[in-house]
């Protein structure tokens, strides 16, 4: 990493005077030179050698299949564990799934999630950063076929392998899970059961982003552009699916009632208050963005406010359903014939998802931006609760008021607004421990939110102000 990127750091993160900010952005800086493009392209090479990863593939060979695969990775994230001193936890979590659409007989399905605990007041806070390592080639179905799965998705299980790798040797306020899930072109199994699991004993997930077809910067017209990745960043629609099946008494399981139940308590009344661009998916989605730009000058996060590209899916939808916020990062383009592609060659074109058509040093860029944004949020506070904007009366000021926070680690809270029509934050004011603030701002031209910011600087998602009557 470069010098000058320094002064970009602490102009984002620094907040403000009252704070006393002693923002540690060397640190943050010293791991994004950490990331290492050399080693996420051995890994991505050691994920194709097994052959196809397929959901459903052998799980006894030691060199070919789904078993193989993941029984390196749990041994790679092990070591990584052992050279940070056994502070991340590293497990194999499986269960079984029942026989469906993709899935033609029970079958064990395995799990490898890297468990870094957080400490004081924010470790209940729980950051999910994800890949799958399952592959597919054309016909989804064919679990004996050659399925290198390069783009899709080795190179984001060895992004999520080197996330872990290199934040297992420091300390953060949030608990950060790295997790690297299969089952994902059979129907998002995997991070479907982690899902349900978390929501079911009400694990706080306060963001969850995962890392799918992440190796390329070139698309099918020769185009190229390795400063760029795409957010998809949206709650609303899974939110509306949930709630609009709840309200014709579709039949759900427990889990997707407790969901719905959550969804009903916690972001109905954001809707219902004007907040539709402002769920917590869209709040990280911003966090990100920003993070990840000031971490990577020149580098651009294309923020875009769908769950997923047109009539596809990702890791992420099992946890928006479910209430979590949720992101899906992905390349700026996509080459459809290396992916899901039985790999040959015809008429002179190579069809296939193989490593010659990833670019490593772009992998690890999206590595660095994954970073920034989940270690500026791991050392953030909790964000506001019971923020309120006043609006009993007429009047062009605004008023907002929130809940003091009992974290010894905030020294303060921020307003940040922007006009309606912008995705991103525009404007803040930092207002020391106050927890009640009038801005000569009319609050009928804007949308506000409230940040906590720790002792280092770091802020925490914006928190989406209700109206109080």
């Amino acid at each position: 990493m470069q010098a000058r990127r320094l002064p970009a750091l602490l102009a984002l993160f620094a907040a403000a005077a009252q704070a006393q900010p002693t923002a540690p952005a060397e640190e943050l800086q010293a791991m994004l030179a950490e990331v290492s493009p050399a080693r996420i392209e051995a890994r991505i090479r050691k994920l194709v050698g097994f052959g196809t990863r397929h959901t459903l593939s052998d799980i006894a060979s030691d060199s070919r299949g789904i078993g193989a695969a993941r029984r390196w990775i749990t041994n790679e994230l092990s070591t990584c564990s052992r050279q940070a001193g056994g502070r991340l936890q590293v497990e194999e979590q499986s269960f079984i799934e029942p026989a469906g659409t993709r899935v033609n007989l029970p079958t064990e399905l395995v799990n490898v999630v890297a468990t870094l605990p957080g400490r004081g007041a924010s470790r209940s806070r729980v950051l999910v950063v994800s890949g799958h390592y399952d592959s597919r080639n054309s016909d989804v179905m064919d679990n004996l076929g050659e399925a290198p799965g390069a783009n899709d998705d080795a190179s984001g299980t060895a992004a999520v392998m080197e996330l872990a790798c290199v934040m297992a040797r420091r300390q953060f306020d949030a608990t950060l899970v790295f997790m690297t899930v299969p089952g994902e072109e059979q129907g998002l199994l995997g991070a479907a059961q982690w899902a349900r699991e978390a929501r079911a004993a009400g694990t706080n997930v306060e963001a969850m982003i995962t890392n799918d077809i992440i190796g390329s910067s070139r698309g099918d017209a020769g185009q190229r552009d390795a400063r760029r990745l795409r957010l998809f960043a949206d709650g609303l629609d899974p939110l509306v699916r949930l709630l609009t099946a709840a309200s014709a008494n579709r039949p759900a399981s427990e889990a997707d009632a407790k969901a719905i139940a959550a969804m009903q308590a916690e972001l109905l009344p954001l809707l219902q208050a004007g907040g539709n661009e402002d769920l917590p998916t869209h709040q990280l989605g911003r966090h990100l963005k920003a993070a990840a730009e000031a971490a990577l000058p020149g580098f651009t996060v294309q923020l875009i406010q769908r769950r997923d590209r047109y009539l596809r899916g990702g890791d992420h939808i099992p946890f928006l359903e479910r209430g979590y916020a949720a992101v899906r990062i992905s390349e700026p383009f996509e080459n459809f014939a290396h992916q899901h592609q039985n790999p040959r060659t015809e008429n002179g074109i190579v069809y296939g998802d193989l490593p010659e058509f990833v670019d490593f040093p772009y992998v690890a860029d999206v590595t660095r931006a994954n970073l920034a944004g989940l270690a500026t949020l791991a050392w953030a506070p909790a964000p506001p609760k019971g923020v309120k904007l006043d609006a009993r009366e007429l009047t062009n000021d605004s008023t907002l008021e929130w809940q003091a926070s009992d974290d010894p680690e905030v020294a303060g809270y921020r307003i940040v607004w922007r006009d309606t029509d912008s995705a991103a934050w525009q404007q803040f004011k930092d207002v020391g421990k106050a927890t009640r603030v009038t801005l000569p701002v009319s609050k009928d031209n804007v949308v506000f939110g409230v940040q906590a910011v720790s002792r280092k600087g770091y802020a925490s998602l914006a928190s989406y102000p209700l109206p109080r009557r």
